[in-house]
């Protein structure tokens, strides 16, 4: 049994002083014994000389500075890992909720982990279906992407990161796919709301799940998403899994990690968020990807939501430079009743045309992209001008792209939460609504596809 050490000298909120220790490394695990037996978990923040600053995982009500002794573990956090854990419900720190035993683990892993080598990593090319029109057909997802939902609050992302969670499939190939959910910072509510879709769609058997509540730790908050990502890991470069990361919502882990950093008494950088906020969170995106040599993959989709509806905030701002593209919900069309409210012209995937075109998804999908992006900003120029102007001050076509514009929103982007459509249903609505716009306005569509689906099939 490692050294115990009865030298606690301070206790500050979640933090806790402890002296004279030997051989105790940043970020390594530790427990408090409380004089009448109890044990509380506690984590290394920082080591300067013989002290270590530690932080409680639990409160630190009734831990007596004479009479409460510690022992550090002599590693940092683990999760123990098993293909059992498909269909099974974790805490932020592992342990299941779910009612269930423990699993009984293969092998424990690391938290920390490591980002991929650039020089291992495979090019993402594969096209990911989500059943969602506004991504697979606009913003595709490729197998091996980081693609972030940038919402803002009351927004319906939750909703989203469902559906997708229940719907998602790599088409064209037999290998195993799994989903690893982690909601960081949820309400009890979010909670058993999330659980009970799952349940109910039956996309629960191939789930992990981690849930971290509101009324946990920040410290457990900041290792959630570490423990979603191993359990990927795992079932990704060892079970040859197609692995879809979903993390709702970093904005809550942000926040944990400012908390912390105050407590620590850093020097804030931007809003009061450490420094190192965006080399935190590469830390974690970068473990997404494809590795050569190895079938399987992590594709990741982060979902935050933006403080003030603000794009230049640091979190969604920190988070569009590491990943590839971003999916923005947008507050107007939520209002309108469009479900959900994906706002596809600031919306990108920046992989997405490595995902497409035949043998993928069909020979038509680029150039109908490009034609319906570029039909829905010229109908929403002229809706802004009607507003101004009037009606009567359009032109013919104009008005027929604000009907577009209106038609676009009603029928392709918006679905619901519950339907499932194929990349070639999504395709079809797309070439429905083209059909509206005279030939001679298709200007970027080869002649060969508009022989073959504009004209209206008999």
């Amino acid at each position: 049994m490692s050294k115990e050490y009865r030298t606690i000298r301070e206790i500050a909120g979640p933090l806790m002083t402890v002296t004279g220790v030997e051989n105790v490394a940043y970020d390594e695990l530790g427990e408090i014994i409380l004089s009448n037996g109890e044990r509380r978990r506690c984590k290394v923040l920082e080591i300067d000389g013989s002290n270590a600053l530690v932080q409680l995982f639990e409160n630190s009500a009734g831990i007596n500075l004479e009479n409460s002794r510690v022992h550090f573990l002599g590693h940092s956090m683990e999760l123990g890992v098993s293909e059992d854990m498909l269909g099974r419900i974790f805490d932020g720190l592992g342990n299941p909720i779910d009612g269930k035993p423990q699993i009984i683990p293969e092998k424990k892993m690391d938290i920390n982990g490591l980002p991929m080598n650039p020089a291992a990593r495979s090019y993402p090319e594969e096209f990911i279906e989500t059943g969602v029109s506004a991504i697979d057909g606009l913003n595709t997802l490729v197998r091996g992407q980081k693609l972030p939902v940038f919402s803002a609050s009351g927004l319906p992302h939750a909703e989203l990161a469902t559906q997708i969670a229940a719907q998602a499939k790599v088409r064209g190939t037999d290998d195993e796919f799994a989903v690893v959910f982690a909601a960081v910072g949820i309400t009890f509510e979010e909670s058993n709301s999330f659980i009970s879709s799952f349940k109910k769609t039956g996309a629960i058997d191939r789930t992990v799940v981690f849930i971290n509540l509101a009324n946990d730790p920040a410290v457990e908050r900041i290792a959630t998403p570490r423990m979603a990502l191993t359990a990927a890991e795992y079932l990704a470069f060892e079970k040859n899994m197609h692995v879809l990361v979903i993390i709702t919502d970093i904005t809550n882990y942000a926040d944990a990690l400012r908390e912390i950093s105050a407590a620590r008494k850093e020097v804030p950088g931007r809003r009061g968020y450490p420094g190192y906020m965006y080399t935190d969170l590469a830390s974690m995106y970068e473990r997404a990807g494809r590795q050569k040599g190895k079938r399987g993959s992590i594709t990741m989709i982060p979902v935050l939501t933006m403080p003030e509806d603000d794009k230049t905030h640091p979190i969604p701002d920190l988070t569009g430079y590491i990943t590839e593209g971003q999916i923005i919900l947008s507050r107007d069309l939520y209002r309108k009743g469009v479900q959900p409210p994906i706002d596809v012209l600031p919306s990108l995937s920046r992989l997405k045309d490595k995902g497409i075109g035949e043998g993928k998804t069909r020979e038509d999908h680029s150039n109908t992209m490009n034609q319906l992006f570029a039909a829905y900003a010229r109908g929403k120029d002229a809706k802004e001008l009607m507003t101004i102007l009037g009606e009567a001050a359009l032109s013919e076509i104009d008005l027929i792209y604000a009907r577009f514009a209106d038609a676009f929103e009603k029928e392709y982007v918006s679905q619901g939460y519950s339907k499932d459509r194929s990349i070639e249903e999504t395709l079809d609505i797309g070439w429905s609504l083209l059909r509206m716009l005279p030939r001679s306005e298709l200007k970027r569509i080869d002649d060969v596809y508009l022989d073959k689906y504009y004209e209206p099939k008999k």
